[in-house]
């Protein structure tokens, strides 16, 4: 009788060093351009030509655009949940709430393509990472706003629905970047001065950690 255990699938070969330089420049060059450009603007051509790669060499690494433009989506879901995932529900709630709000508004400030990628992905109904948004998404959300839930129990933080709490942390802090136009058309030319975004992070901390200190 034929054995009916499968085989092991075999492991990706790991990458080169220059291999993830390689990659890792495609995946930087394209975030720029989809953030331009978007999705359906954005060429193949002109993600090689930004990180000056010729196209074959580029498609060496991605077999398509819509494959890159993919990594880049979850590369960047993947760096924005990692400081909300760690966010600790034995520590101080404030102090927690202070840490994530503040590498949420850094990443606006280093890297605001990102965010603009991000908000013109949902804009146009989530096409490629509506599957993540309904699974790995709820499901750290859910998570986060049980801890949250808790520390208002134990009177910790004041009376709040933990959903709109963190519905507020990302619309406040992810606006800096994609509304730095209009930000930049209201304030004018003190929006490009060093110590803006201090400014802004202590004013966005302000107002939301002060609103949910216990009463």
């Amino acid at each position: 009788m034929a054995s009916t255990k499968t085989r092991p699938a075999k492991q990706a070969k790991p990458l080169s060093r220059i291999q993830e330089v390689n990659r890792k420049a495609i995946l930087d060059a394209a975030l720029e351009v989809f953030a331009t450009s978007g999705f359906r603007g954005a060429t193949i051509d002109e993600i090689a030509t930004r990180c000056g790669m010729s196209k074959p060499n580029l498609l060496y690494y991605f077999k398509s655009k819509r494959d890159i433009y993919q990594q880049v989506l979850e590369q960047t879901l993947e760096d924005w949940l990692a400081p909300f995932a760690a966010i600790d529900p034995n520590a101080d709630p404030v102090e927690e709430l202070r840490r994530y709000i503040t590498a949420k508004l850094l990443m606006s400030e280093k890297r605001p393509e990102a965010s603009k990628l991000f908000a013109n992905e949902i804009l146009h109904g989530a096409p490629v990472i509506h599957g993540f948004l309904e699974t790995n998404l709820r499901q750290l959300v859910h998570e986060k706003a049980g801890v949250i839930r808790q520390w208002v129990s134990e009177g910790k933080l004041a009376p709040i629905d933990p959903y709109h709490l963190i519905f507020t942390i990302w619309a406040t802090t992810q606006h800096y970047a994609d509304f730095d136009v209009q930000i930049r058309a209201v304030v004018g030319s003190q929006a490009g001065k060093p110590g803006f975004y201090e400014q802004a992070a202590q004013a966005v901390l302000s107002i939301i950690l002060n609103g949910i200190r216990p009463r």
